[in-house]
């Protein structure tokens, strides 16, 4: 079994153009607010509680869970109640950020990768739009 990928080249109107960089802005925010809280989370734990500064460090419950991609895609549902500027972007879309992330951190555990690092305005160059053509 093979897979046959397709790859089509758009020639938007500036209308359309301004959606897709509308989009990619949507989606850039969500990957560095999905960064800072794993990042926020594992500095919290890097130091001992006896050497910790109140000034550098970050303090995060000892029982709350590490951030993942299926919590964060949870915390994305109900994220689009509060902001509704998310709703602009299909859900799969912005699942595929998330993956992106995740697949970062497994780079870096896994591949010693560099830690993954925010995304800059304009940095956020395509979007994943997945279908299953079955």
């Amino acid at each position: 079994m093979f897979n046959l990928t397709y790859e089509f080249k758009l020639k938007p109107t500036h209308a359309q153009s301004q959606i897709f960089e509308d989009w990619l802005e949507i989606n850039r925010r969500v990957y560095n607010y999905a960064l800072a809280e794993r990042k926020d989370w594992y500095l919290s734990r890097s130091c001992q509680i006896n050497a910790c500064s109140l000034k550098h460090e970050y303090i995060i419950p000892a029982d709350t869970p590490r951030p993942t991609y299926a919590s964060q895609c949870k915390a994305l549902t109900a994220a689009k109640k509060e902001f509704p500027e998310l709703k602009k972007v299909q859900s799969q879309v912005l699942q595929q950020t998330l993956k992106r992330l995740e697949v970062a951190f497994v780079a870096m555990w896994e591949r010693n990768h560099g830690f993954p690092r925010f995304k800059k305005s304009g940095r956020m160059r395509y979007e994943c739009f997945p279908t299953d053509a079955r």
